[in-house]
C-alpha cells in the first residue's frame, strides 16, 4: 500500500460526482488517461478499488460511500488550508445537497430555507430539484427528501410527512372539460396511475412531467388536473375542485444512502429538516384550516 497522495481526491471526487472519466477529464481541464492513472493510484494508495466499472459509467462499490464522504471533508480541509495559507478567507463550511422534487423546493423547502440555513451553520445548503430519482450511490446529493410509498434498498431514513393530493383547476374556469396529464417522472405516481386507469385518451388535453409546470398551465387553459395540496391550496389563482378521485396519500422521506447512515453532520441536517417541516404538515397533508 502506498502513501496517498491528497491531489487524487479531486479526481476522485471529480468521477464520483459526474460518474464518468470522460466528463471529470473535461471538469478538470485534462486528459483521460490522467483521470485513470490518478483514480488507479487512489485505489493502490487506500488498498483496494472505490468504483465499479459498468457500461453506465462509473458507479461507487456498495462499501465505499463513506470513503467518499470522507474524501470531501479532507478536500474542504485543504481548501482552508490553501485559504489560510493565501491570506484569503478560510472556508470552514461544507455544501449540504438536498435532492428534492420541484413541488417540495418552491414551497416547504423554500419556506424553511432561512431557519435552516442558521441551523447548519459553517456548512451551506445547496437544493438539487429533480422530479426524477437522483443516483444516491453516486453521491449526487446527500439527502433525499421525496413523496414515496416506500424507500429503495439503498437508503434508509425516516417518514416525515404524508403528502395528499386534490384536483385543481384555475379559479376564472367554467367547468374544466380536459384534464392535464402527467408525464415523465411523474408518470410513476398515484394521480397518474388513476388518469391512466380512469380517463380516456380523449379526455386529456395537455401533460407535463413537472406539478409546477402543470400549476402553470392550468391558469392558461380550461382544463384540470391532480396536483399536490401543498401547491395547489397555497395558489389563490387556483381552485380545488370536488372530483370523483380517490384519497391519495404518499409517505414523505428524509433519506440519506445507506452506508451514510452514521455521518454525525447527515443527521443533524435530517433532524432539523424534520424539526422545521412539523408547521407544514397540515398543508401537505391536504388541511385549508391553517
Amino acid at each position: 500500500m502506498h502513501k496517498l497522495n491528497w491531489d487524487d481526491l479531486r479526481f476522485v471526487l471529480a468521477v464520483a460526482d459526474t460518474g464518468s472519466v470522460n466528463a471529470a477529464a473535461r471538469l478538470l481541464a485534462v486528459n483521460h488517461a490522467t483521470v485513470l492513472r490518478r483514480i488507479a493510484s487512489f485505489e493502490e494508495a487506500c488498498g483496494g478499488p472505490v468504483f465499479e466499472r459498468d457500461r453506465s459509467g462509473y458507479r461507487l462499490r456498495p462499501n465505499r460511500a463513506p470513503v467518499i464522504e470522507a474524501a470531501r471533508l479532507a478536500a474542504q480541509h485543504v481548501q482552508s488550508a490553501e485559504a489560510l495559507m493565501q491570506d484569503r478567507q478560510s472556508i470552514t463550511g461544507q455544501s449540504l445537497r438536498i435532492t428534492s422534487t420541484d413541488t417540495f423546493c418552491q414551497t416547504v423547502l423554500s419556506w424553511i430555507h432561512p431557519a435552516l440555513a442558521r441551523r447548519v451553520l459553517p456548512d451551506r445548503v445547496t437544493y438539487l430539484s429533480s422530479n426524477g430519482h437522483l443516483d444516491m450511490a453516486r453521491l449526487h446529493a446527500d439527502i433525499a427528501l421525496r413523496p414515496a410509498m416506500s424507500l429503495p434498498d439503498d437508503l434508509v431514513g425516516r417518514q416525515v410527512a404524508v403528502m395528499e393530493f386534490a384536483v385543481y383547476q384555475g379559479a376564472s374556469s367554467k367547468d374544466a372539460a380536459t384534464w392535464l396529464g402527467l408525464t415523465g417522472a411523474l408518470e410513476r405516481s398515484g394521480p397518474a396511475k388513476w388518469m391512466a386507469r380512469t380517463l380516456q385518451p380523449d379526455d386529456v388535453s395537455a401533460g407535463a412531467d413537472s406539478f409546477c409546470v402543470l400549476a402553470e398551465m392550468l391558469l392558461k387553459t380550461n382544463a384540470k388536473t391532480i396536483l399536490p395540496c401543498i401547491l395547489g391550496d397555497t395558489r389563490p389563482e387556483l381552485l380545488r375542485v370536488e372530483c370523483d378521485v380517490p384519497k391519495m396519500d404518499v409517505p414523505v422521506w428524509l433519506a440519506c444512502h445507506r452506508d451514510l447512515a452514521g455521518s454525525d453532520r447527515l443527521n443533524h441536517l435530517m433532524d432539523a429538516l424534520e424539526k422545521l417541516m412539523q408547521p407544514h404538515l397540515g398543508a401537505l397533508g391536504g388541511d385549508r384550516s391553517g
